[in-house]
């Protein structure tokens, strides 16, 4: 299964690692800026997802090998019902605000494997709470066309009060005075994750996604199975370049 993509109106209009050209950071700033507008941020998004799933990247010892994985779970159930890895190289350098040029040809390699078209990108990262306002699942999202939110184990941009210490407590993640996601408790008394909007969802939607995705633990279980299933083919393909 090939993941629809948006017909770029040039080369360099968003990237995906397939040019020949690497992109300065200058270039990729400016990809950032042109494609910051085609995210919906609104949605409101699927509220009954039937498949979701998870994106994540892992890293070798020094960083210049990675393994992509997308993990694509039953809604109801959370039980994984497909899969795609990549291993390849960083197509990026190291630069906060452009990990999206480091990490997505190797996750769209990964979605391409899949057999499943998943219905709710969950990324590993961030979408709206990011300093240019585009982050990993905005980018994923706009890309692909699917709907797509970001949750961050720790913030990027923003200041918070609260949430209370109960499950499904949530405070306004705030940046220059502007809303641009959620600070939400999934579990009694754990930290909490930062959700923010990434394409074609609603902020309170995508928190409502989150938590059904939480049962038991502080992270999705869509970032759980995903950050097992890189590490896992990282380790297996040690040795292999």
């Amino acid at each position: 299964m090939t993941v629809g993509r948006a017909e770029p109106a040039g080369p360099r209009e968003w990237y995906d690692g397939s040019g020949h050209q690497a992109l300065t950071v200058a270039e990729a700033m400016a990809v950032q800026d042109r494609l910051r507008s085609r995210a919906d941020l609104v949605g409101p998004g699927p509220c009954r997802p039937a498949t979701v799933a998870g994106l994540d990247v892992a890293y070798a010892e020094g960083g210049d090998r990675l393994a992509a994985a997308v993990t694509v779970l039953d809604a109801e159930t959370l039980e994984v019902v497909d899969r795609g890895v990549s291993v390849g190289r960083p197509a990026f350098g190291y630069v906060p605000g452009l990990f999206a040029f480091r990490e997505l040809p190797a996750l769209l390699a990964a979605l391409d494997r899949l057999t499943i078209r998943p219905e709710l990108l969950i990324c590993d990262g961030h979408g709206l709470a990011h300093p240019r306002r585009f982050g990993l699942a905005c980018h994923l999202g706009v890309v692909t066309g699917l709907p797509a939110i970001g949750v961050g184990k720790t913030p990027l941009v923003g200041t918070w009060t609260g949430p209370g210490p109960r499950r499904g407590d949530s405070a306004p993640l705030v940046d220059a005075g502007e809303v641009v996601g959620r600070v939400l408790r999934t579990r009694d008394g754990v930290r909490p994750v930062f959700v923010s909007v990434g394409h074609r969802m609603g902020l309170d939607n995508a928190v409502d996604r989150v938590l059904a995705l939480t049962p038991r633990y502080r992270l999705p279980e869509t970032t759980r199975t995903a950050d097992g299933l890189c590490r896992a083919t990282l380790a297996a393909t040690a040795g292999t370049g």
